[in-house]
């Protein structure tokens, strides 16, 4: 699905991996103040927002349509937000930004632990019965970390000089 052309190629866009992101609305209110397009790619379900800076982009069914579309389109100076690992990795290798929701950015010197580690507790939760996993629940103080976080990205991504174009002036 071709996502519309923004008008300003210079300013960062932010990418959100949507199906169980829980700061949805806080990029949201963040993108406005600063004017940016956001992406939120998932699979279908959201509830699409009315401000045209906003653009929900709905993908294929599919274990990877929503990660596939987002690291297709993204650049070295947009931002995206995801806790998908192997997501993170493919935006870092087009040098965008990567931010969890909580906050934390995955970085290059990271992501290798960060994929040996998750391949590490698939595997356990395969060895164990029942293969549940527990995840602690999302605090006020992600939220807040990831408000800081996200700023903290826009303000350096402004200032990061395109290193390269897309191939095409919009998204695909």
């Amino acid at each position: 699905m071709a996502a519309p052309q923004y008008e300003s190629k210079d300013m960062p866009q932010i990418y959100v991996d949507g199906d169980a992101c829980p700061v949805k609305s806080e990029v949201e209110r963040v993108a406005i103040r600063h004017s940016l397009q956001v992406y939120i790619v998932s699979n279908g379900g959201l509830r699409p927002s009315a401000n045209p800076l906003i653009d929900h982009v709905i993908v294929a069914e599919g274990a990877d349509a929503a990660d596939d579309w987002i690291a297709e389109n993204i650049t070295d100076r947009d931002i995206a937000i995801t806790a998908d690992i192997p997501l993170a990795s493919r935006c870092l290798k087009k040098d965008a930004s990567v931010l969890g929701p909580n906050g934390k950015a995955f970085t290059e010197e990271g992501i290798g632990m960060a994929l040996s580690m998750r391949e590490l507790h698939r595997h356990l939760r395969e060895m164990t019965a029942g293969g549940q996993t527990h995840h602690a629940g999302f605090t006020k103080q992600d939220r807040s970390r990831f408000l800081g976080a996200l700023e903290n990205e826009i303000q350096a991504a402004k200032r990061k000089p395109r290193s390269r174009l897309p191939a095409s002036t919009s998204p695909q």
